[in-house]
């Protein structure tokens, strides 16, 4: 890529045709990202019969989640310094090399470190989606082409969990273990996506006189590692309490001070503090962080809700949240549209974030006997709202920023949502497996005086696997069965009672978003060549 180019050619708009090439190779990379944080979960028994690595396999998951997390911030600002294109690949080649490496896994040990290289590049593909979009499409005109990012937010929470249990009931295909197609089906995807923009994605980039943060980058990364380890390895595992947990929250809070008063002193910061002066950024981080949290935190519990209570296997549950998809998708695309024709956007947050609280409040009537059209119509709601405020806050955020900080800002805002959805599952894990250890127990000493005989056959033994085996409920007497669904019923409620609060506080922000213009193809021009003037100037 040229550093000599001209403030008219970087500056100059990009017609219908040459933005669609552009947003079908961002489209499959941010799939292969979206896809692989769901697709994972419903081959983990499979990949832990096979290497015989119980007591490691939540590291599977972990590891990815942490270098995704923490890379992040850093994609945006390593763009905004060498440009989208070349950054953008080089994620999706990371990606690609880590896939077909875990695929290849001999060990434990090995998919562990594989899929934190898989983690790394999809740090890139979800961050620097937004910000080429923020780069080649006017905020007026952001939302009918965004909300289709959504969408694929929407497919792969259901695709994924259905292709993880496809691949995975399967021993094996075309001679090969059927869980290592989770990983090697990436690979079509990556090249297709690497094709795509090579082609299309030609976003001029003015070289400039850079210093890159490195000490700030090892601080963030070190400091978002610790808190991760925290709330999703040692908490849930050991306690909160336990000495591990506290220790590496202490780590998190020193680096954390560090990171701050470094990055107040340096020239040209990982993450500039200034841009926490603008209120839009504020806010919008704030709801960011939120929405990942009631998204991830709740709607992991339906999957769980299906199988445990209704018995589903995880490929049937996976398609009973096609509701849930279907209103992610509609809404995505509805508000999208709206707010290119009209240029408000405060009002779509406000009535999506109202939806997502109704919905999950309505979780709390599941029982054991709950139909699936009432289910549907709950998922339904809640994925309305998501549609109507995930990406939203995007374009309120991109419209507010300065275009030289637009690369930055936009991972911020991925970044945090990653963290809230990574503090809500462990938050709603919690409660649910606090809760359940209540539950239970209550429910064994109530058989217990009121119908002995019930428990008849289940032993100690019983109970214990069933934290880790749901299968061993079918050797109890009906009235044991039928207690053990109704104690997971009212753990499950418990997890929406906390949810629901949470996503209401996202409501209460968006009531404080202001709305300024959204700026049109001229005005968005202009920002792009007064950006262009600093660098040359």
């Amino acid at each position: 890529m040229s550093s000599e180019v001209s403030s008219n050619q970087s500056t100059e708009a990009l017609s219908h045709k040459e933005i669609l090439g552009i947003l079908s190779g961002l489209m499959v990379g941010m799939l292969l990202a979206a896809l692989d944080q769901t697709i994972v979960s419903t081959a983990l028994k499979s990949i832990v019969e096979d290497f015989n690595g119980l007591s490691h396999y939540t590291w599977v998951v972990t590891a990815y989640l942490l270098t995704s997390t923490a890379s992040t911030p850093l994609y945006g600002k390593i763009s905004d310094l060498y440009g989208r294109r070349p950054v953008f690949q080089f994620a999706i080649i990371t990606f690609l090399v880590g896939s077909a490496l875990a695929g290849a896994s001999q060990n434990m040990a090995q998919l562990i470190g594989f899929r934190a290289i898989q983690g790394l590049g999809a740090g890139g593909l979800m961050a620097l989606t937004f910000v080429i979009i923020g780069d080649v499409i006017p905020p007026r005109d952001r939302g009918k082409y965004q909300g289709y990012f959504g969408g694929v937010w929407g497919i792969s929470s259901v695709a994924g969990p259905l292709l993880g249990g496809f691949f995975s009931d399967h021993h094996t295909l075309l001679g090969v273990a059927g869980w290592r197609w989770i990983f090697y089906i990436n690979i079509p995807f990556g090249i297709l996506a690497l094709v795509l923009t090579s082609a299309s994605l030609h976003i001029h980039n003015v070289k400039r006189e850079h210093k890159i943060d490195y000490f700030g980058a090892i601080i963030l990364v070190a400091g978002v590692t610790s808190l991760l380890m925290a709330v999703s390895v040692y908490g849930p595992q050991d306690g909160w309490k336990d000495s591990r947990t506290m220790s590496t929250f202490g780590l998190f809070a020193v680096l954390l001070v560090v990171f701050l008063f470094h990055e107040g002193r340096t020239t040209e910061p990982i993450l500039p503090l200034y841009l926490f002066k603008n209120h839009t950024f504020s806010i919008t981080s704030a709801m960011a962080f939120i929405i990942g949290a009631g998204m991830f935190g709740a709607i992991i519990m339906l999957p769980l809700y299906l199988q445990l209570v209704k018995g589903d296997s995880a490929t049937t549950a996976g398609l009973k949240l096609i509701p849930f998809m279907l209103g992610i998708v509609s809404m995505s695309i509805v508000s999208g549209k709206l707010i290119s024709k009209h240029g408000h956007y405060k009002r779509y947050p406000i009535i999506g974030l109202s939806m997502m609280t109704v919905g999950i409040l309505l979780l709390t009537r599941l029982a054991s006997g709950t139909p699936y059209w009432e289910l549907s119509l709950y998922e339904l709601l809640i994925g309305m709202g998501l549609g109507f405020s995930m990406q939203t806050i995007v374009i309120a955020l991109q419209n507010a920023v300065d275009f030289k900080d637009l690369g930055v800002a936009t991972s911020a805002n991925t970044f945090f949502r990653s963290i809230g959805s990574t503090i809500g599952v462990a938050l709603f894990g919690s409660v649910y497996s606090n809760r359940l250890g209540i539950y239970l127990p209550q429910m064994i000493n109530d058989l217990k005086q009121s119908n002995p005989a019930a428990l008849a056959g289940a032993t100690p033994q019983a109970f214990e696997e069933l934290k880790n085996n749901s299968a061993v409920i079918k050797t109890f007497t009906p009235e044991l069965q039928q207690g053990v669904y109704e104690s997971f019923v009212h753990a499950f409620h418990d997890v929406f009672l906390v949810a629901a609060p949470v996503v209401f506080v996202g409501l209460i922000l968006a009531f404080f978003l202001r709305e300024t213009p959204l700026r049109t193809n001229a005005a968005f021009q202009a920002a792009r060549e007064e950006a262009v003037g600093e660098q040359f100037g």
